[in-house]
C-alpha cells in the first residue's frame, strides 16, 4: 500500500526540484502531478481530468477578455494619453514625472489589470523620459515596475477572478471593490517616498499647472478609462457578470483603438491577438495543472497538515497572518501568480477564516502580496520586463528597488491588519 508520507514528499520534494532547474511551472506542476498519481497507483488519465475540470469553470472565461482587452489597450495609445493626462494633473510638482509615472500606473493598470502589461506599455514612454529629465535610471525603472503593482488591486483585474473562482462563492463584484482602495493607497505611499527621493536628489519638476490641460487631456483619454466604468459599474451594479462585463470591454477597446485612435491598422488586431492568446495560454495550462497539483495535495490531506502545523505554533491571530505573508511572499519569489492562487487557496483561506479574516479581505491581501512577488527575483516577470527596458541588470534593479519594496511592505501589512482600509467599499455598495 502506497505511504502517503512518501507520495507528499515525491509531490513537494520533484516540484521543487523542477523549479531549481528552470523548468517551466506548468511542466514543473503536472510532471509531479503524474509522478505522484503513478507511485499512488492511480490512472494517470486522473490528472489530465482534473486539470480539464480547473479551467472547466464559465467564471474564467472572464480572463481571456480581459487579457485580450488588455492587450489592445496597450497597443491602441492609450498609454500616451494617460501619461499625458498624469502630466498634466501632477506633472508640476517636485520629481513630477515620478508622480506622473504612479498616477498613470493607476490609471492603466484600471484598464488592463496586468503588472506586466503597465510596465511593458509605459515603461517605454516613461523611462526615457525620466532619464532625460535628469532622474536615475535605476529610480526611474524601480518607481515604474513598483506602481505597477497598483494594476492588480484597481479592478478590472484577472488575478480577483482566478481567486474568486478558486475561492468558490466570492463575489467578483466585492473583491474588484475591496481592491481600490488599497491600490489607490500604494499609490499614495509610492508618491510621498518619490517626494522624499525627488528633495533629497534635487529632480525637477515640471511646467505649471493649468487647468485646461487637464480638460484637454482628459478630453483625449476618457475613451479608454470608459474600459474601467463598463467593467466596475456593471458588475457591481449587478448589470453584467464578470465574464459578460469581460467581453463588453474587448468590443469597446477593439472598437476605441481602431476606429477612435486609429493609431494602429485594423490589420495589426490580428498580431494583438497571437500575443493575447499566447498569455491566455499559458495563464490557462498553468490554471489547469495547478488545479490537479492542489487535487492531489487535497488527497495527501496536505492543507490540513499546514493549518496544524501553523496553528500548533501559535494561535496569536497576528503572527499567524504574519506567518500566511511570509508563506506567500515565499511562493511569490518563485512561481506564477495564478499557480499560487490556485494551490495556496484552498491551503490558506481556511487558516485565515479560522482568524475571522472575510474571504475578500483575504484576496486583496493575497494579490497585493503576490504583485510584490512578481518584482522579486528570480521569477519576477515584472521585474525582467523593466529590466529589458531600461537595459539595468536584475542584480542592481532588485538592489535599488528595497526602499520601494518596504513601502509596499507597509501597505500590505497596513491591509492586513485593518480590514476597513478594503471591505469599506464592499460593505457601503455591495449591500
Amino acid at each position: 500500500m502506497p505511504n502517503l508520507t512518501i507520495a507528499t514528499i515525491i509531490l513537494i520534494g520533484s516540484f521543487i526540484i523542477f523549479i531549481a532547474l528552470r523548468f517551466p511551472i506548468a511542466y514543473s506542476l503536472g510532471i509531479s502531478s503524474v509522478m505522484t498519481v503513478i507511485y499512488l497507483g492511480m490512472p494517470p488519465e486522473m490528472v489530465a481530468q482534473n486539470t480539464v475540470k480547473g479551467i472547466n469553470a464559465f467564471s474564467l472565461m472572464a480572463v481571456p477578455f480581459f487579457i485580450i482587452s488588455g492587450e489592445l489597450m496597450s497597443c491602441g495609445g492609450i498609454a500616451k494619453r494617460l501619461v499625458k493626462l498624469a502630466d498634466a494633473m501632477v506633472g508640476w510638482m517636485s520629481g513630477g514625472l515620478a508622480i506622473v509615472n504612479i498616477v498613470a500606473s493607476m490609471f492603466f493598470g484600471g484598464i488592463s489589470g496586468s503588472s506586466a502589461a503597465d510596465t511593458a506599455s509605459l515603461g517605454p514612454i516613461l523611462i526615457p523620459m525620466m532619464n532625460k529629465k535628469g532622474y536615475d535610471n535605476e529610480f526611474s525603472t524601480g518607481i515604474t515596475c513598483a506602481s505597477s503593482v497598483q494594476g492588480m488591486l484597481i479592478p478590472p483585474s484577472h488575478n480577483m477572478v482566478i481567486y474568486a473562482m478558486v475561492a468558490g462563492s466570492v463575489s467578483v463584484g466585492a473583491l474588484f471593490l475591496a481592491g481600490m482602495v488599497p491600490g489607490i493607497i500604494l499609490g499614495i505611499f509610492l508618491v510621498i517616498y518619490s517626494l522624499i527621493v525627488a528633495k533629497k536628489r534635487k529632480y525637477p519638476k515640471g511646467d505649471r499647472f493649468e487647468l485646461s490641460n487637464v480638460f484637454k487631456a482628459f478630453k483625449e483619454a476618457i475613451f479608454g478609462l470608459i474600459t474601467v466604468l463598463i467593467v466596475v459599474v456593471g458588475v457591481i451594479g449587478g448589470l453584467f457578470t464578470a465574464t459578460e462585463a469581460a467581453g463588453l470591454s474587448v468590443v469597446w477597446a477593439f472598437f476605441v483603438t481602431f476606429f477612435i485612435y486609429r493609431e494602429i491598422p485594423l490589420k495589426e488586431f490580428w498580431n494583438i491577438l497571437g500575443r493575447a492568446l499566447r498569455t491566455i495560454s499559458m495563464v490557462m495550462i498553468i490554471i489547469g495543472t495547478s488545479s490537479a497539483f492542489g487535487w492531489l495535495l487535497a488527497y495527501l490531506k496536505v492543507p490540513e497538515m499546514v493549518a496544524g502545523g501553523i496553528l500548533g505554533m501559535t494561535q496569536n491571530k497576528i503572527l499567524v497572518l504574519l506567518i500566511i505573508n511570509i508563506i506567500l511572499l515565499g511562493f511569490g519569489m518563485f512561481m506564477d501568480m495564478a499557480a499560487i492562487i490556485t494551490i495556496t487557496t484552498p491551503i490558506l483561506l481556511p487558516i485565515a477564516m479560522q482568524m475571522g479574516m472575510d474571504p475578500v479581505h483575504y484576496g486583496a491581501m493575497m494579490v497585493l502580496n503576490l504583485g510584490i512577488g512578481v518584482l522579486t527575483p528570480p521569477v519576477g516577470n515584472t521585474l525582467f520586463i523593466g529590466s529589458a527596458i531600461s537595459g539595468l541588470k536584475i542584480e542592481r534593479l532588485a538592489k535599488s528597488m528595497i526602499p520601494m519594496y518596504v513601502v509596499m511592505g507597509l501597505v500590505l501589512l497596513l491591509i492586513t491588519f485593518v480590514p476597513q482600509v478594503v471591505m469599506t467599499l464592499p460593505h457601503i455598495l455591495m449591500k
